[in-house]
């Protein structure tokens, strides 16, 4: 054994020997429990970051765990490898995306190798791969099967940088999640899969993630924005037209001053024809129609309209209120239009404030009488209902059922749920990604490209100029096609699919990713899911995470699986962070995994990235810290090649209650090391305190080094095994070393993780507090089998205890075994 810790050459050796030998492949076994474990799939951009090798190491010392564990452990890796930026990056520097794509590929691969992660490589997919994206195409026509895909013109969210539509949740702030350039809207033809037919399931179910962040289930919560209320309609005076309203709070509906339409909603143009100030009401909707939803909808952003000039009828009183045009109402969102409450909504309030706008207290709390002229701002909370007819005198919630029911009666509106999520929209004018397997056919339709010729192939020869149409579209080889319905001339669908279609079935993919027939065999799939653990980032908690539950729900519906989610537990692991800020390049602070390896050794990257912090937290990075691992590593290999030539026999073979006390010690401390790491890694996920634990283990060991302490070969073999067993997760690289060098058999990662001995933690003796009442006068060393009684006994015939309680009566004593006696004396 050499004397001298070298990483570079012990993990070159290592990942060569894993990489020849398959250590990690996974065939299914169901005489295992098995046990799936998966970080989120990366976009092969050509480099790791710091926040990838946090991300796989935090995998890597699951699915090692559990392997040891006895566990079949299913830990795969795959590429989310179609997208914007490969197609950019082909504009910028005249390389094809796929050309790009499939050498940043190739270099992140090589990384995670470096990194000595355990996946099993058997099992690799790229979402870019036509024998993976054949299987995407098949799964968009089971939704139209399945009548959840359809097309229809729309005002989308369009980003002019990327030259694409983005759906809802990939809006950040009014700006494209993927390059922060402005959104602004477009009509287009475009695909959406209907989502608001899974709004209930997704909503409800969440219930079922037990093992989720509640953080993370309250963002989806919220995101689909169920509410219970009423719709009914205004008529709108000297006109036969209605405007529809939705509301939750119907027990205010004799407080309207006002009706408000979104700038978009159809009735604008009608109401403002012929008025005098209609051109400045178009600017104004112009305006509106290209800000984003969210910072219209935002408490910050600043609320503005402009009166129509026309008047709506409000049903329940018969007065007429001015209709305006205002930015905080959205067309997708309800009937497009609201009514104005200003006394009981704080948003209205302001609105009327602004505008001089008519308010009315309609509503007042249980107790109190509320005035205009004294109150300060809306009141939104419950009450008793007044100034509202025959409502009047009734609580809000039952004023709320009376009116649904009134206005069922009258044929003026019913109940109604509303939602805030809205259809996926997965058209993408951009050409690389998955291509819309559908035909356009003049006599057809709109006709499905039949099974057996999928996948329908991305061609090569491609101009990327900018413009509003995909690129396909201009390749004619491509667009010309035969209608597989009545054999005429068609044309195929020129859009692609967004790509997180691509990743929201991926994880089913890896339990059979060599069919030909399928996307995934069904009983492989049941075999595996749902994923037992995932680790990602809590950025694509309304995105991936939503859109997954969604697939994996109509997979269930289609009977192609059985679970009803895809991921059991879900690990958000926080950003890791420099200087105060998120690693990136623009900030100038980013640290080179590759410079780490190069320098310290994979080992000691893995070592610090967990240690420094827990894993759901934001870790800074510290060089000290860095420094401070790759010590530790040394340390570790001195101890144990001093101890290697002290070892013999199996570490089972020996009577260890011939121990002396000081091996007893040692013993106790390296089990109550096997019970703490097991259960910060098993229970909890906290590698930081598992990581410190097994260092004082390894400080013990030195202790009893620099005492000169005759070990026990047998226990020497116990302590290096099982230290070697309880790092193997975290440094695979050393501990696979320094095991085939002294345990010499099989490797360290196929041994079973060590078990604590309950008794060997037991404390043969401990410190207690001897008090006198109440006060801390003596410690001393008793036995710890001792039990109250005989705890009090030794106490009481210590000398100094004798002298402290001299000519004093002794009222009580009270003994707490292992801990304590107080003497009350008077």
């Amino acid at each position: 054994m050499n004397e001298r810790y070298n990483p570079k050459e012990i993990e070159s050796k290592w990942q060569k020997y894993w990489t020849e030998n398959n250590a990690f492949k996974t065939e299914l076994n169901r005489q295992r429990p098995e046990y799936y474990v998966l970080e989120m799939f990366p976009y092969p951009s050509g480099n790791l970051h710091m926040g990838h090798v946090r991300n796989y190491s935090i995998g890597d010392v699951i699915a090692r765990f559990k392997s040891m564990q006895g566990y079949n452990v299913l830990h795969p890796m795959g590429w989310d490898s179609f997208g914007m930026p490969a197609e950019n990056a082909a504009i910028k520097h005249g390389v094809h995306p796929a050309e790009w794509t499939w050498e940043n590929i190739a270099n992140m691969r090589r990384q995670q190798q470096e990194l000595g992660l355990s996946y099993d490589w058997d099992r690799e997919v790229a979402t870019c791969h036509p024998d993976y994206y054949r299987w995407t195409q098949w799964l968009f026509l089971l939704f139209v099967e399945r009548g959840l895909a359809y097309k229809k013109k729309a005002a989308v969210n369009w980003c002019n940088e990327c030259n694409t539509v983005l759906a809802n949740e990939q809006v950040i702030d009014g700006a494209c999640w993927r390059c922060d350039s402005v959104v602004v809207k477009k009509e287009l033809e475009q695909w959406f899969f209907k989502i608001t037919d899974y709004a209930d399931r997704l909503l409800n179910d969440l219930s079922e993630l037990k093992g989720w962040p509640e953080r993370v289930k309250t963002m989806q919560e919220n995101w689909i924005g169920r509410s219970e209320g009423a719709e009914f309609s205004f008529a709108v005076a000297g006109s036969k037209e209605k405007i529809a309203v939705y509301t939750t709070r119907h027990d205010t509906a004799f407080g309207v001053s006002y009706v408000v339409l979104a700038p978009e909603h159809k009735l604008v143009e009608k109401l403002i024809a012929g008025k005098d100030n209609a051109g400045e009401i178009r600017q104004f909707v112009d305006k509106v129609r290209n800000m984003s939803e969210i910072s219209r909808t935002s408490s910050e952003f600043e609320k503005e309209g402009i009166f129509t000039g026309a008047y709506a009828i409000n049903p329940f009183t018969g007065q007429e209120v001015p209709i305006w045009v205002a930015n905080y109402v959205l067309v997708e969102y309800g009937t497009g239009a609201v009514m104005g409450v200003p006394a009981h909504d704080e948003r209205d309030w302001q609105f009327a404030n602004k505008y001089n706008l008519t308010k009315k207290i309609v509503v007042q709390p249980e107790g109190q009488e509320l005035a205009l002229d004294t109150m300060e701002g809306a009141y939104s909370g419950d009450g008793i209902m007044v100034n509202s007819g025959q409502f009047s005198g009734m609580k809000s919630e039952a004023g709320k059922v009376a009116i649904a029911k009134w206005l069922e009666e009258q044929g003026y509106g019913k109940r109604h749920v509303n939602y805030r999520l809205r259809d996926w929209l997965v058209s993408r004018q951009r050409y690389w990604g998955a291509p819309i397997p559908l035909i356009n056919c003049a006599d057809c339709g709109s006709v499905p490209v039949p099974k057996e010729q999928l996948p329908v192939l991305l061609p090569e020869n491609v101009n990327f100029a900018a413009g509003s149409v995909s690129p396909l579209a201009k390749v004619e080889e491509f667009v010309n096609c035969t209608c597989p319905k009545c054999g005429g001339p068609a044309k195929r669908e020129t859009d692609t699919m967004d790509t997180f279609i691509c990743s929201s079935w991926y994880y089913m993919r890896y339990a059979d990713p060599k069919n030909t027939n399928l996307p995934f065999d069904s009983s492989k799939a049941d075999y595996w899911a749902p994923v037992d653990q995932y680790i990602g980032g809590i950025e694509h908690a309304i995105l991936h995470l939503l859109y997954s539950r969604f697939f994996t729900k109509v997979l269930k519906d289609a009977g192609l699986v059985n679970v009803n989610e895809p991921f059991k537990n879900l690990l958000t692991q926080g950003m890791v962070i420099k200087d105060g800020s998120k690693m990136s390049k623009s900030k100038g602070n980013v640290v080179s995994p590759e410079e780490i390896i190069a320098k310290y050794g994979a080992d000691t990257a893995r070592l610090f990235i967990l240690f420094a912090a827990p894993p759901e937290r934001d870790l800074e990075w510290n060089d000290q810290g860095v420094e401070g691992s790759y010590r530790f590593l040394g340390r570790l290999w001195r101890i144990v090649d001093h101890y290697a030539s002290f070892m013999a026999g199996e570490e089972s073979g020996y009577d260890n209650s011939t121990l002396s006390k000081e091996e007893r010690n040692l013993r106790r401390v390296l089990h109550a090391t096997i019970k703490k790491v097991t259960e910060d890694i098993g229970d909890r996920f906290n590698f930081n305190t598992a990581i410190s634990s097994i260092m004082e283990l390894v400080n013990a060991m030195y202790t009893a080094k620099d005492q000169n302490l005759a070990v026990n070969p047998g226990l020497v073999r116990e302590l290096v095994s099982s230290l070697l067993c309880l790092l193997a997760p975290f440094a695979p690289h050393i501990t696979e070393e320094l095991w085939s060098e002294t345990i010499g058999q099989g490797s360290v990662h196929k041994h079973i993780w060590p078990v604590f001995d309950e008794d060997a933690i037991k404390l043969e003796e401990v410190e207690i507090v001897v008090q006198i009442n109440g006060k801390v006068r003596e410690k001393i060393v008793v036995s710890a089998a001792l039990t109250p009684k005989e705890l009090e006994e030794k106490v009481l015939e210590q000398e100094k205890v004798q002298v402290l309680i001299h000519e004093k009566q002794v009222i009580k004593v009270i003994a707490i075994a292992g801990k304590l006696v107080n003497i009350v004396v008077r």
